[in-house]
């Protein structure tokens, strides 16, 4: 027999602006219920989850809540203001009969003392004290409105597990994969402003989603035939009679409307993101080289002795917790910042896209066509090509009506699809995206995965998304503690394997025997059958090809400088073949030389013991 809800809605609706939000909506939450909700970005799931919890009144439409349940909600923004310490303000959540203790437990837990001002937190840092307060009280149902965004792994794998151990009913929203798999036991599917429940785990939605789409199709194309019957009738019947049947016609229309609303609706349902990294030219071989690097700030060492290379295509992974330097880690390898000790070179031809997961690029008065042109004019240059802003808008679902929509209203989820915009336009071969998960709906991180997939250059991830990184990530660079990174071939799920614990602290200690002040990647079968020994030709080769490669990457330049003249076609002809030659004897002749250097490197490092 089912349990009686503690909390319902029924028949929610609302209207935001012109947007029907809202259209019939429902939630059920028994005592226990693991309920996910999910949506694409824009489809209402924030909402719902005020109206749940009773903070939105909606413009139609039934809650109800037991009247001695208890309810906690946990806002996507945490706003602290107004308290002079985090320890008050989760107290301030406790209600009468509440522990006390409960408030100084969780904030210890979660790495927080309660002491710290508000103003002086990160966004990590507010999320887990928005955590303190919505679990102490322990109250009968959980709203949790993205619980693992801006959390670090360590506090994401804490969560799941304290979750996991409540008796509390649970309403989550997240884009995280693997919380939702390990936490869900229903479904509530919030599409076109209505919800559909199915009470299966969440490794089997999308098969679900994807059968109630092809059921609306086959609905919508037996509506086709209906049609083409009548409309058969129309063209006979009514000629033949020679008189109007007003009724017929009548339903005909209605029949018409029917259609168009159940195709605009089948087709908004199956709509995707499209997109596509613009790709400069290839870079060289080696991308990325970094020997002896550390870097501190004051007494604190963020990277001590990192040696570590990358090559054309690899895709890396960074992981750890908050705090552990993995931004100042980026910005050492892309030439951003300095190391204080230590070498980083990087290969010819980079061209650099990023992805910040602050959003700092954003002005939020700007419009999103703004934003996306740069305030010149009606077009998006991508990959050096011109389009229109309102059709690359529809690459990333936005409609052509939210083009004069300033960025301060967008949604969290919305304002991730234009940073992804505004980094997949810019020709690059060389992607360092931070956090790029944030706020996405699950069928916008299918897609982002599918373009990494297919991206011919380099990419550099920070993730807490474990799923993620399984998928995108061929290597992982993880904190040993006192600013040793240690490489770990594969995804996140081979490194667990590969290390035997989690990296639930950033001071875990070294493994005896096992050097982790020298960082190396995996190792190959070619490399493996290397010599042991290397001639007086190879030692000298392995001196001078720097320099080579240098005079090489100057001359390249040089032609490509010429090649930059747009007139040079049409004012020299002859000119322009001989320099486009030039430029690919170069590029060959610089790939020879950055392969040959690296061999030789790898064979010095494997005779040395590095």
């Amino acid at each position: 027999m089912a349990l009686p809800p503690l909390l319902s809605l029924a028949g929610v609706r609302l209207r935001l602006g012109t947007q029907q939000l809202l259209d019939g909506a429902g939630l059920s939450v028994a005592r226990g219920d693991r309920v996910v909700l999910v949506g694409r970005n824009g489809s209402g799931k924030s909402t719902m989850l005020k109206v749940a919890a009773g903070l939105i009144e909606p413009d139609a439409g039934e809650r109800f809540l037991q009247p001695d349940a208890t309810l906690r909600y946990l806002p996507q923004e945490p706003d602290l203001s107004g308290h002079d310490t985090v320890m008050s303000w989760v107290m301030e959540g406790l209600t009468e009969g509440d522990d006390s203790w409960r408030a100084s437990m969780y904030l210890e837990k979660l790495g927080l003392t309660g002491e710290e001002h508000p103003s002086s937190l990160s966004g990590g840092e507010a999320r887990r004290a928005a955590l303190a307060r919505t679990l102490a009280p322990a109250p009968d149902i959980l709203l949790l409105d993205e619980p693992t965004n801006h959390l670090d792994l360590p506090s994401i794998e804490w969560l799941e597990q304290e979750l996991a151990g409540l008796r509390t009913a649970l309403v989550l929203i997240s884009h995280d994969r693997r919380f939702l798999e390990k936490l869900g036991k229903s479904i509530v599917w919030l599409d076109r402003g209505q919800t559909r429940r199915a009470d299966i785990g969440f490794d089997r939605f999308e098969a679900w989603r994807d059968e109630v789409l092809e059921q609306e199709e086959v609905a919508a194309q037996k509506l086709d035939r209906k049609i083409a019957a009548e409309e058969h009738w129309v063209r006979y019947g009514v000629t033949a009679r020679r008189k109007r049947n007003v009724r017929r016609m009548g339903e005909l229309s209605a029949l018409r409307q029917q259609r168009r609303e159940a195709r605009s609706a089948v087709n908004q349902a199956s709509a995707q993101v499209s997109m596509a990294a613009s790709e400069a030219e290839l870079s060289g071989k080696q991308v990325i080289e970094a020997k002896g690097v550390s870097k501190s700030f004051g007494e604190r060492v963020i990277v001590r002795d990192l040696s570590l290379r990358l090559l054309r295509g690899d895709r890396l992974g960074i992981i750890g917790p908050n705090g552990a330097g993995k931004t100042t880690l980026i910005n050492l390898l892309t030439g951003a910042l300095a190391p204080d000790a230590g070498v980083i070179r990087l290969g010819a031809n980079l061209e650099l896209a990023t992805l910040d997961q602050r959003r700092a690029l954003l002005d939020p008065d700007a419009t999103l066509a703004e934003t996306l042109t740069g305030g010149r004019g009606d077009n998006v240059f991508v990959g050096g090509q011109p389009r229109h802003v309102v059709s690359y808008m529809a690459d990333f679902l936005f409609p052509p009506e939210m083009a004069r929509t300033p960025v301060k209203v967008l949604s969290g989820g919305e304002r991730a699809r234009l940073m992804l915009a505004l980094a997949m336009a810019r020709p690059s071969n060389l992607l360092v995206l931070d956090e790029p998960t944030n706020d996405l709906d699950l069928e916008t991180l299918d897609v982002l995965e599918e373009m990494l997939g297919a991206y011919s250059g380099t990419v550099i991830l920070i993730s807490h998304d474990r799923d993620f990184l399984d998928r995108i990530v061929d290597a992982v660079l993880v904190p040993e503690g006192d600013g040793r990174w240690q490489e770990y071939a594969g995804g996140y799920s081979d490194m667990l394997r590969q290390r035997g614990v989690d990296i639930a602290s950033a001071k875990t200690a070294s493994k005896p025997g096992v050097d982790k002040a020298v960082v190396k990647p995996a190792e190959k079968p070619a490399e493996k059958a290397a010599a042991k020994r290397m001639s007086f030709k190879d030692k000298h080769a392995l001196e001078t090809l720097p320099k080579a490669i240098a005079e090489l990457e100057a001359k390249q330049q040089a032609v490509q400088a010429k090649l930059a003249d747009p007139d040079l076609y049409a004012k020299d002809r002859a000119a322009f073949e001989k320099f486009t030659a030039a430029a690919s004897q170069l590029q060959e002749q610089l790939a020879a030389a950055e392969d040959r250097w690296l061999e030789l490197e790898m064979l010095r490092a494997e005779i040395e013991g590095e």
